[in-house]
C-alpha cells in the first residue's frame, strides 16, 4: 500500500510505543486497486496518553474522546485518524447506546471483530506488508459478498443502511446470513437519527458504481418496507410491449445503473450526483397510483396516465423521509414532473417550448433533465429506442442553441422600466411584468429596447 510520506515517519515514532495498523476502508480500497485517501491506524499494545505524546510533534492534535480512544492528527495537509483497539458493548437503543472501553491488549483478532463487515475488518501492518484477515473479508472481496463480521452486527442498526451505500458502491451481492439478521432488526429502524439515515442514502447518491444493488439490500433486509415510495414500486406492472425488463421496482433499478454509465455521470461533482440520482430514484414514484389497464388499439394495456404529475409530491415526501437537505426538493421535483417532455406537446422542439421547459425545471437545467430522460430510456432493454435518444438530443441542442442547456431565461423587463414609462409602483406592477416575461418566453422580443418597446405597446393597451 502506497502512504503519503510523511505518514511514514509518522508510524516509525508510533512504532517503538505500540503495534500501528492501517484499518478500515482505506485497506479495503487498496485491496480492490482503488486509490486510497483514507488512512485510519489502529494502535495496539498502548495507552492513550503514550500515543498523544507521540503524535504531539508532528502536527495539531484533536482527542475526539478520551473514552472512545481516538486522535485527530494534521499533518501535511491531511488529517489521519488513530485509535486504540476497543471493545464495546450494548447499553441502550439505537445507534449510540454503546460502552466503548479502549483496550490495548487486544489481538487483531478481536479488535476487528466489532467491524460491521468483514470487507471493513482487514488490516494491514505498514511495516511488514502482511495483510491481517482474521474473518475472511478478502475472500469476501474476491467473491463480492457484503457480510457480517460477527453477531455484535446487530447492536447497531446503521449498519443495515452502511450495507445499502456499501453494495452500491463495490457491487456486492449481501450474503445470506445476514439478510436474514439485518430481517430481525427490521424494527429497530426507527432508533436511528434522521442525519445519520441521510448520511448512508447521500453515499449511496453521490458513490454507487452500480446503484441498484443498494436496493437489492433494501429488499433482501425487509428493510423496504420503511421507505414506502419505493416499496410500492415492486409489483408495479408496466406495459410488456415498453417495458419488457418487468415491473417499476425492476425498471428503476435499470436506470440507476444506467445513470452511473453515463459520461454527464461522470463529469458531475457530489452535489449534481446526488440531485440526478434522486430524480432517476423516484422519477417513476408515481406509476402505483396511476397505472391501470385501458383499450389501446383494440387490445387492453398498462398505462400510468399522469404519473410525472403524480411523483412530484412522492419525491419530496422521500426525502424528507430520508433527512435529505431542503435544497434537493425543488429541482429533483421538477426532474420527476417534467421527465417526459420529450414525449409530450408538439413534433419539434419550439424555440417558446424550450423556454418555457427551462424556466419550469428551475433550479435544475435542461442539460440534468437530459441526463434523467437518457437514463430512463436506457432502463428498458432491449428498448432503448433510437428514436427516443435522438429526441432528446434534438431537445438538448435546441436549449443549446438558445444558451438555455445550463440555464433558464430571465425576465428582461423589471419595475424600473415601469418607473422608466411613467408608472408607480402599485398592484398593477406585478401583471404588467408577468405580462412581459409571457411575451418575452413566447420570443415576441429578445433584448432591453425590444422589451421596452412590448412594454410601451401592452400599458397603452390598458
Amino acid at each position: 500500500m502506497e502512504l503519503p510520506p510523511d505518514l511514514h515517519s509518522i508510524l516509525e515514532a508510533v512504532r517503538r510505543i505500540g503495534r500501528p495498523r492501517l484499518v478500515g476502508g482505506g485497506v479495503r480500497d487498496w485491496l480492490l486497486g482503488l486509490k486510497s485517501t483514507d488512512f485510519d491506524i489502529e494502535v495496539g499494545g498502548t495507552g492513550f496518553g503514550d500515543l498523544q505524546r507521540a503524535l504531539a510533534p508532528f502536527g495539531a492534535t484533536d482527542v475526539v474522546g478520551r473514552s472512545f480512544g481516538v486522535i485527530k492528527l494534521r499533518s501535511g495537509g491531511r488529517e489521519y485518524d488513530f485509535s486504540l483497539p476497543r471493545r464495546e458493548s450494548k447499553t441502550g437503543r439505537g445507534h449510540r447506546g454503546f460502552a466503548v472501553e479502549p483496550d490495548p491488549t487486544l489481538s487483531d483478532a478481536e479488535a476487528a471483530a466489532r467491524r460491521d463487515f468483514t470487507i471493513n475488518a482487514i488490516a494491514y501492518d505498514p511495516f511488514t506488508g502482511a495483510v491481517i484477515d482474521p474473518h475472511g473479508g478478502r475472500a469476501d472481496l474476491q467473491a463480492r459478498v457484503l457480510r457480517h463480521t460477527s453477531d455484535a452486527f446487530a447492536d447497531d442498526p446503521l449498519r443495515v443502511l452502511r450495507g445499502l451505500q456499501l453494495a452500491a458502491r463495490f457491487d456486492l451481492s449481501l450474503a445470506p446470513a445476514t439478510a436474514a439478521l439485518c430481517r430481525a432488526m427490521s424494527d429497530t429502524f426507527t432508533e436511528l437519527p434522521v442525519e445519520r439515515v441521510w448520511g448512508e442514502w447521500e453515499k449511496w447518491s453521490t458513490r454507487s458504481a452500480r446503484p441498484s444493488r443498494g436496493l437489492e439490500v433494501l429488499e433482501a433486509t425487509g428493510w423496504l418496507r420503511h421507505f414506502p415510495e419505493i416499496a410500492a414500486l415492486r409489483g408495479c406492472p408496466q406495459e410488456p410491449e415498453w417495458h419488457p425488463e418487468g415491473d417499476v421496482f425492476t425498471h428503476t433499478q435499470l436506470c440507476l445503473d444506467a445513470l452511473v454509465a453515463l459520461p454527464a455521470w461522470a463529469a458531475a461533482g457530489a452535489a449534481e450526483r446526488r440531485m440526478l440520482m434522486f430524480a432517476v430514484l423516484a422519477h417513476d414514484f408515481g406509476k402505483p397510483a396511476t397505472t391501470r389497464q385501458e383499450v389501446k388499439r383494440g387490445h387492453l394495456r398498462w398505462v400510468s396516465p399522469g404519473h410525472e404529475a403524480a411523483g412530484g409530491p412522492l419525491a419530496a415526501s422521500f426525502l424528507r423521509r430520508i433527512g435529505a437537505p431542503l435544497e434537493l426538493d425543488a429541482p429533483v421535483t421538477a426532474l420527476v414532473v417534467n421527465h417526459l417532455a420529450h414525449h409530450h406537446g408538439q413534433a419539434e422542439f419550439t424555440d417558446a417550448g424550450v423556454r418555457r421547459l427551462a424556466r419550469r425545471l428551475v433550479p435544475a437545467t435542461i442539460q440534468q433533465l437530459a441526463a434523467v430522460m437518457r437514463a430512463d430510456s436506457h432502463g428498458r432493454p432491449p428498448l432503448a429506442s433510437p428514436e427516443t435518444l435522438a429526441r432528446i438530443d434534438a431537445l438538448l441542442a435546441r436549449a443549446e442553441g438558445l444558451a438555455l442547456a445550463a440555464s433558464a431565461p430571465r425576465p428582461l423587463m423589471l419595475g424600473r422600466h415601469l418607473v422608466t414609462l411613467g408608472r408607480q409602483p402599485g398592484p398593477a406592477f406585478k401583471a404588467a411584468l408577468d405580462a412581459a416575461f409571457q411575451a418575452q418566453l413566447d420570443g415576441a422580443f429578445a433584448d432591453e429596447a425590444g422589451g421596452m418597446e412590448w412594454l410601451r405597446d401592452y400599458l397603452a393597451r390598458q
